[in-house]
């Protein structure tokens, strides 16, 4: 996906919206319908299996090729990009995108600070967009969960034992 002509020459501003895109929802939506606006071609970088869980302690419940063409789908993505390795830094040397987009939960923290400083290095922007409150893939994960919990708690070890 190397773009042959340097983002400083390019008549068009490339942009790039990482993302697990598990439980695709309407905040995924917003993301890339806002990144778009902000760009000539978006990319969305869909973060493989193993990679959602390093940075969220468990897998994705929609396995990458599906949530991979959910996105790909999308009509405000132009194309769509595996993230397979934890340095963004390293994902650009790949897609070479000239502005990335993160929620806003990233902003004036530790890593928002070091994605910021990583990329104005580059000359890349960051450009952080609100997140979506009311919904997430950790609320219909956990909403899911429950639904798979038994509907009546187990009862205690006392009034389960057998009679003597």
């Amino acid at each position: 996906m190397t773009d042959p002509v340097p983002s400083e020459r390019r008549p068009y501003r490339v942009g790039y919206a990482p993302g697990a895109y598990d439980l695709f929802h309407i905040g995924h939506l917003n993301i890339l319908r806002h990144a778009r606006s902000r760009c000539d071609y978006l990319v969305a970088g869909v973060v493989s299996d193993e990679m959602a869980e390093l940075a969220k302690g468990r897998r994705p419940m929609i396995p990458l090729v599906e949530r991979l063409e959910i996105v790909r789908s999308v009509k405000y993505v132009d194309a769509a990009f595996v993230e397979t390795v934890p340095d963004k830094v390293e994902t650009w040397k790949q897609v070479r995108f000239d502005v990335i987009f993160k929620g806003d939960d990233w902003r004036g923290t530790p890593k928002g600070a070091k994605l910021e400083r990583d990329f104005a290095a580059h000359g890349v922007d960051v450009v952080y967009f609100p997140y979506t409150v009311h919904t997430s893939s950790t609320q219909l994960r956990r909403a899911l969960d429950a639904l798979a919990e038994p509907a009546h708690p187990q009862l205690p070890e006392q009034f389960t034992a057998e009679r003597r």
